[in-house]
């Protein structure tokens, strides 16, 4: 028969017993919410790969920011026409792209892969191109891009319209504004260079284009390096359009804003990944 104190000894140990267990049983759930988690966690970060790169919401962020200085509208409308940015002064050079009208409209810029051109009329059919980064520019377009996707263009993008429809068209899910490149043999294209007088005054279109000399180009193998953007307009692209082109030829001997061209099949567009 018990004494009163063993009763009591088997009733705490019964209860000690009965508490380790809730314990245990508290700890097994919690390990499982933990694991639970832990596979939560994976299979979210699986999904959002999967389902992610799919709707391109990472697409977005691959690729640096293009930057703006000045705006077109304010040269050709306010008569702006000094120099704001020196283009010796953009740091990362490498992948660097850009174009824009050197300072007081007497010539054009273009970088390219982080080499700097600048092409000014010698004459109504010649001009001269020279590498040059110690030059400035009263506005002016340019970004980074390291790695390029490759495609070549229908036979259905003959002109500029065109091109810009398919570009617009293709480019739904990318982050906007990007730079842009073609290469290949063009048919026939028009450049123009600016050659403002020293002294005039400008407060309108008309007046920026004053001096501005056109080129024809036909059966060229050409670098054109461009801009695409649908929020730009009178900034670095003009008002009825969203791109802004300079074209380079292989040779690096004519270089200029491209007005317009025609083309034949077979061109590559180069559009950024990172």
């Amino acid at each position: 028969m018990q004494t009163d104190s063993q009763a009591k000894k088997v009733y705490q140990v019964g209860r000690l017993h009965h508490f380790c267990g809730w314990v245990c049983f508290y700890q097994e759930i919690s390990f499982n919410l933990i694991d639970m988690k832990a596979k939560f966690k994976e299979v979210l970060i699986i999904c959002l790969l999967v389902f992610g790169l799919d709707l391109g919401l990472f697409a977005q962020t691959t690729y640096p920011g293009v930057e703006a200085v000045g705006a077109m509208k304010n040269v050709k409308w306010k008569g702006e026409l000094q120099g704001i940015i020196r283009l010796d002064t953009i740091e990362q050079k490498k992948g660097l792209y850009g174009l824009g009208p050197q300072s007081y409209l007497t010539g054009e810029l273009l970088i390219s892969d982080g080499i700097t051109y600048l092409s000014q009329v010698t004459s109504d059919s010649t001009m001269q191109v020279i590498e040059t980064s110690a030059v400035d520019a009263p506005f002016f377009v340019y970004g980074n891009v390291l790695e390029w996707k490759v495609t070549t263009l229908p036979s259905s993008v003959t002109n500029i319209k065109s091109l810009e429809q398919y570009i617009d068209s293709q480019t739904k899910k990318y982050k906007r504004p990007f730079a842009f490149k073609l290469s290949g043999k063009i048919a026939e294209a028009q450049v123009h260079i600016q050659n403002l007088p020293p002294g005039t005054k400008v407060s309108s279109p008309k007046d920026a284009h004053t001096g501005q000399v056109q080129y024809l180009l036909q059966d060229e193998e050409v670098e054109i390096i461009g801009f695409f953007s649908t929020e730009h307009q009178g900034v670095f692209t003009h008002h009825d359009t969203y791109l802004h082109m300079h074209l380079i030829t292989k040779d690096k001997q004519k270089m200029g804003h491209v007005d317009w061209f025609s083309l034949t099949g077979g061109m590559q567009l180069f559009l950024p990944i990172k």
